[in-house]
């Protein structure tokens, strides 16, 4: 190879790995981060292909990297013709001249070429600077991402930040978002152009037991059990995710393994449908083409779906940051050889030092345009999402009966309920309305103006709402609500993926464990804040992660007490045994040091379900008696004075309050279960408890008990009941309630998270709890038993994404909301009067916008630079993505907010972008944190105004009001119309801080842009 190829085969390399690393091998595929990628095809291309190249040339024919070059050049001229003129034994092995030309004129030109070459000329050089930027930037790229692998020094690669902490924990992602969503890995469907639909789903594989080949793992559709639905017209293909096993090795080759899986499997799953024509030609029908051919929709599809699922596992944080200190770091390291410099002299620094800078000033630039990228992907992954449907599931016993007319007509309501209740329809009247209180309403079956209406029939709408069920990632769900919920949490209950084979999450080859951190690490930030200054995080999790989850537990929550509990799920294990199996998992409490939940042994007493704890004799001390010991307290309505206590019958328990003849309120202890609810053995010991303070009642009759300085409660550190059976009482329990087996895998036992809310819950029945881990709901469903028992507020939020919130989850919580016992799906009975007032009244669901959908919706606008940058390499590296993007719909075009019931996205769906609609006015309340008291319609000469009124979580006491309308068009006169008809109907009449929407000239109202704007865009942790 002569010296003239040599720079060009390195420049090459390192442009084949600056292409790998702005996904030029995705340029066919139109979806998220690849489709803007491939906006940018041309421009990128050009970088690199020239801009760089000339830069790099036009630095080493400069300064002291050019005298270099030109001295070797002449050196090695000298030497070709000495060895001409003089032969070729006139230079030694060792380059020296031979003594009998030394002193000739040639001779003494070579010897002073020789003293003033230090380095090497310019092919080499242009080989060095190459070969350092290739090694630089290959050493943290790995299948998409860059991997934050800090480098220390050449025997010691890898340096961990350390800012002095007594105990530090560390993983490789821990600086990177992990923001792979299920949703897209279990399943993925598209529909053809003729109609067929084509489901991808993922199989759990048992890779252990299998003869696999390394660690990185593939998809691998079974070929050989694709399905072909004629009724249903669908196509069902199963994948495995898994290593490949020796076999599959050899046969894919080393290189490009997952195109090569896709390739085979289009021709064998092509074979599978052979024989039925509507399949074959949803497959293999031509979606487009490019440079290699037509592109069947099978293979578009497939690969479509290993790539979203292969790539873009981590967006780092400050990928500007971490690669320029690593660049530093790099030169210093191994680009500057203190050695050399020492053996060749000064004369050779002032080379050197350019060379670096050289490397510095390509590899900055490189770092700048990858951090463009990366920073857009940030912002897109930071940014608030918003609302795209809003909806409420109301039960009919809460709504009036003026809308009775409109349910009975409605054909899909009453569907619906002959699909979860088992209602035929065949009585529709008032009558059987009427009868049913607990009926679950769902508004997505009613027209908008019907749901305009019941929503406005609701004074207090955000507080007679009892749960708030959230469609999207749980990440992007607990940014968004944080105004809304902060420090208004008292109890967060999560049961996130276990990781173990048969619940792993997604990850990038050999970051099981750091991906699986990442994942937790950032949503338990994230919630924090959530929680009440005495709020207490319930957290479980098996052997798997469990050391992982206590060191992370630890550093997210300092100062917090993590308290665990064994909860033992095999049959009949309470009956003596002291030994717990491996079906088990632990139960992490995490509890604030001014909160005291102790675990403790068995024989301290065991879990109860009220405030109180054994302890020695005396007649203020409690126990727990038998069923004949209740008592009634004698209270004035007025004073809550006490007037007497007396003894009460076993069977007044349910009746919480009472009024005697003579107008007083006689007060019984609450709840069904009469062996856990004895307050006291003798009614003269809960006198004095009474006047002591120890038992509290409120102004509307109901008791509150606590033990002052003593609010503890007891759990046994082993839960050993059979109660806890994750199978009886999750499994068996939810296909009881769905109707069907397999509806869910591995949901929890109801009465494992009941138990543990209720440890945090007992003396607070009118708190919030926070599942973003929701599954199937149990933690829901916990909270509506609760409530019945004691005739607790409990309110709940819930945050689930994927498939399992439409087919399970919110199927749950209406069906549990209706009866609480259910056998083969239907319910056992009709609930009475008394369990419609001890139920739900109103759960309200939104959808999110999810970070794929943001980048789906993103568009670009070319009309015009920067101003002042037009020319700028500063705006192609840094603000070229933000610029041309800025008026995306996803990134809040203020300009269309004059239409704000018509905002939308363009997302895509089955394969294909369209429009879907977004709630603005829905999503600018989680913005402000408004906790709605009314949400009304007016309406003006043809106009439509949406008003709400409210006030903030951070200012409750100062009423706010926020009204939308659409101004498009309006002139003056419109605006002054506008102006008159808020004034004479007092739409912001007794408002501190009024906002609207658009233009207006409303008097002191404030405009909704800037602030939707910057909460929006607010930065992590505000």
């Amino acid at each position: 190879m002569t010296s003239a190829t040599v720079p060009h085969t390195n420049a090459t390399k390192f442009q084949h790995l600056l292409r790998e690393l702005f996904q030029f091998d995705c340029a066919d595929l139109d979806f998220g981060i690849y489709r803007i990628m491939n906006q940018k095809h041309d421009v990128v291309e050009e970088f690199i292909a020239d801009t760089l190249p000339i830069a790099v040339a036009a630095e080493l024919d400069s300064g002291p990297l050019a005298q270099q070059a030109q001295v070797q050049a002449r050196l090695e001229e000298l030497v070709q013709q000495i060895k001409k003129d003089l032969g070729p034994d006139a230079i030694g092995a060792d380059g020296e001249i031979a003594a009998l030309y030394r002193e000739t004129p040639i001779g003494r030109d070579y010897r002073d070429a020789q003293a003033r070459a230090v380095g090497n000329g310019r092919a080499d050089i242009e080989k060095d600077i190459y070969n350092h930027l290739y090694a630089f930037f290959s050493r943290y790229y790995e299948d998409g991402d860059f991997i934050s692998q800090q480098r220390y020094s050449r025997n010691q690669r890898y340096a961990i930040p350390y800012n002095g902490e007594e105990v530090h924990l560390h993983w490789a992602n821990r600086d990177q978002y992990y923001v792979k969503t299920d949703e897209y890995f279990r399943n993925y469907d598209w529909q053809a152009p003729n109609g067929v639909r084509v489901h991808f789903r993922l199989k759990n594989a048992d890779v252990e037991q299998n003869n696999v080949k390394g660690d990185k793992r593939f998809f691998l559709p079974v070929t050989a059990k694709v399905q072909w639905d004629a009724d249903a017209r669908a196509v069902i293909i199963p994948v495995e995710y898994r290593p490949l096993r020796d076999e599959e090795s050899r046969r894919y080759g080393t290189r490009n393994q997952q195109k090569n899986i896709n390739e085979t499997a289009v021709t064998a799953i092509l074979e599978q449908v052979d024989n039925a024509p509507d399949a074959l030609a949803a497959l293999a029908g031509e979606r487009h083409s490019n440079a290699n051919g037509p592109v069947k929709h099978l293979q578009y599809h497939l690969r479509r779906y290993t790539t979203r699922n292969n790539s873009d596992f981590f967006i780092h944080k400050d990928l500007s940051g971490f690669l320029n200190r690593e660049l530093d770091f790099y030169l210093k390291n191994e680009v500057l050889n203190l050695d050399h410099i020492a053996n060749a002299g000064l004369g050779m620094a002032e080379s050197w030092f350019q060379q670096m800078r050289l490397i510095k000033a390509v590899g900055s630039r490189i770092i700048d345009f990858l951090a463009q990228i990366e920073d857009f992907q940030k912002m897109l992954w930071e940014k608030r999402k918003f609302v795209t449907e809003t909806q409420y599931c109301v039960t009919l016993g809460s709504i009036g009966t003026d809308f009775h007319s409109d349910i009975i007509t409605n054909d899909a309501q009453w569907n619906e309920w002959y699909e979860l209740f088992n209602i035929d329809g065949t009585d529709r009247s008032e009558a059987f309305l009427q009868a049913h209180p607990t009926l679950v309403l769902d508004t997505r079956h009613f027209c908008t103006d019907f749901t305009n209406r019941l929503v406005a029939s609701f004074d207090d709408l955000d507080e007679v709402t009892d749960g708030l069920l959230v469609h999207g990632d749980n990440w992007q769900a607990l940014r968004l609500l944080n105004a809304m919920h902060l420090n208004n949490v008292k109890c967060i209950y999560i049961d996130p993926p276990y990781n173990t084979d048969a619940s792993e999450i997604l990850y990038k080859n050999n970051y099981k464990h750091s991906s699986w951190a990442s994942l937790l690490e950032s949503r338990l930030l994230a919630s924090k804040s959530y929680l009440q200054d005495d709020g207490v995080l319930g957290f479980a999790i098996n052997d798997t992660e469990l050391k992982l989850s206590l060191a992370i537990l630890e550093q997210s929550f300092p100062g917090y007490e993590t308290q665990p509990v064994v909860v033992h799920h095999y049959p009949g294990s309470g009956s003596g045994r002291g030994n717990v199996s491996g079906t088990h998992e632990y139960h992490l409490m995490v509890v604030p040091e001014n909160r005291n939940i102790l675990v403790g042994s068995k024989r301290n007493g065991g879990f109860r379900t009220r405030n109180f704890r054994r302890s020695g004799q005396g007649e203020n001390n409690f126990r727990w008696g038998r069923p004949n010991s209740f008592f009634a307290i004698l209270v004035d309505p007025a004073t809550l004075e006490i007037k007497g206590i007396e003894d009460a019958l076993p069977d007044r328990v349910d009746y919480p309050v009472g009024n005697t003849k003579d107008g007083w309120l006689r007060i019984y202890p609450i709840g069904k279960d009469q062996s856990e609810r004895v307050w006291s053995r003798t009614p003269e010991s809960a006198r004095k408890l009474w006047q002591q303070g120890l038992l509290e009642c409120t102004a509307s009759g109901t008791i509150v008990q606590h033990i002052k300085d003593e609010g503890r409660k007891v759990l046994t550190s082993v839960w050993l009941d059979k109660k806890f059976n994750a199978v009886v009482h999750g499994t068996n329990l939810l296909s009881d309630i769905l109707g069907r087996t397999e509806a869910f895998p591995y949901p929890k036992s109801l009465f494992t998270v009941k138990t543990a809310i209720d440890a945090v819950l007992s003396d607070d029945t009118k708190s919030t709890v926070l599942d973003y881990f929701a599954g199937s709901g149990t933690t829901g469903h916990a909270i509506i038993n609760l409530n019945r028992e004691d005739c607790g507020q409990r309110k709940f939020i819930l945050v689930e994404m994927g498939e399992y919130f439409d087919t399970v989850l919110l199927p749950r919580i209406k069906k549990v909301t209706y009866a609480s016992e259910w056998k083969d799906g239907k319910p056992c009975y009709n609930a009475t009067l008394e369990e419609a007032e001890r139920s739900p009244s109103i759960i309200k669901y939104i959808r999110l916008e999810s970070y794929e959908d943001a980048l789906d919706s993103i568009e670009f606008d070319r009309s015009g630079q920067l101003p002042g940058m037009e020319s700028s390499d500063e705006y192609l590296l840094k603000y070229q993505l933000r610029w041309e993007t800025r008026d995306s719909e996803t990134l809040l075009n203020v300009a269309k907010l004059t239409d704000p019931f018509r905002y939308r996205l363009r997302v895509h769906v089955n394969g294909e972008r369209r429009e879907r609609k977004v709630d603005l006015p829905e999503t600018f309340n989680y913005l402000l944190g408004l906790n709605v008291r009314t949400r009304r319609i007016y309406h003006h000469d043809g106009r439509r105004y949406l008003v709400y009124r409210g006030a903030t979580r951070a200012d409750p006491n100062r009423p706010v009001v926020v009204i939308w309308r659409a101004t498009e068009g309006w002139t003056e006169d419109d605006f002054a119309r506008d102006r008159d008809f808020i004034a004479v109907e007092s739409l912001a009449g007794n408002a501190d801080t009024v906002y609207v929407n658009g233009d207006s000239c409303i008097p002191g109202a404030k405009p909704v842009e800037p602030m939707f704007k910057a909460r929006m865009f607010a930065g992590i942790g505000s």
